[in-house]
């Protein structure tokens, strides 16, 4: 099974930015979909960004649409989360999740299907 590892998280003030990473050390990634899910104390874990095999298959939160750009970098094995335009109700700890797919560009939301997850990292935004 793949690791993942994030990193990039940190305190910033509101209508700063972040980006976090997300390194993978399978070699499977390539034939992955990607996920970032976050989760705030006292909250349900949600998805905020997805990316399917393609860079064309994206998902995104309605709260964060506008805003967070997920991309992938398969040479890397690493996929990223551009966060713009930061507001406190973002701060939560952030997770990445891998999905092998195999040939599949499907893009995925529900926490449920994802096999392998990272250990997180904290965004904090406060003023």
């Amino acid at each position: 099974q793949a690791q993942l590892a994030e990193s990039g998280g940190g305190s910033v003030h509101p209508g700063g930015s972040l980006r976090l990473s997300c390194a993978a050390s399978s070699r499977t990634f390539s034939s992955s979909a990607m996920g970032w899910f976050r989760q705030a104390p006292g909250k349900e874990r949600e998805c905020v960004a997805a990316i399917g095999r393609s860079v064309l298959s994206t998902y995104y939160a309605d709260s964060v649409k506008g805003r967070f750009i997920i991309s992938r970098d398969d040479a890397k094995n690493t996929v990223y989360l551009q966060m713009n335009s930061l507001k406190p109700e973002d701060t939560a700890v952030y997770y990445c999740a891998a999905k092998p797919t195999g040939y599949s560009n499907d893009v995925y939301y529900r926490d449920w299907e994802y096999v392998n997850w990272g250990q997180g990292t904290q965004v904090t935004v406060s003023p």
